[in-house]
């Protein structure tokens, strides 16, 4: 699936979820995102994963820098745990664009 179609394919997702909510903006603002909402829990996730990269890119700089106490098996560590969950967000979303197709796919 090209770029241009998965970005059409999420601003149907936001509309839908705006109606679905009342609201007539195209999806929720993240002031709105509630700590137990699907959204809320995508974005947490979404940002635990960014967090992960940071702090293993981080370890990395530090290391090749020779900085004191920085351990290469604590950066493999570090690098591994932000492949896995950058590799889990990736099936996620696959899952995701996989179940929104097969409901626009429904027929009424």
């Amino acid at each position: 699936m090209s770029s241009p179609a998965i970005q059409s394919a999420l601003q149907q997702m936001q509309i839908l979820a705006g109606q679905a909510a009342g609201a007539s903006a195209p999806g929720p603002q993240p002031a709105e995102l509630a700590p137990g909402s699907f959204a809320g829990e995508l974005r947490a996730a979404i940002h635990r994963i960014n967090h992960l990269q940071q702090t293993a890119s981080d370890s990395s700089d530090a290391f090749q820098a020779g900085e004191p106490g920085v351990a290469l098996n604590d950066v493999m560590v570090d690098m591994q745990k932000a492949s896995v969950a950058f590799q889990m967000g990736v099936q996620v979303r696959n899952r995701l664009v996989s179940a929104y197709k097969e409901v626009m796919n429904m027929q009424i």
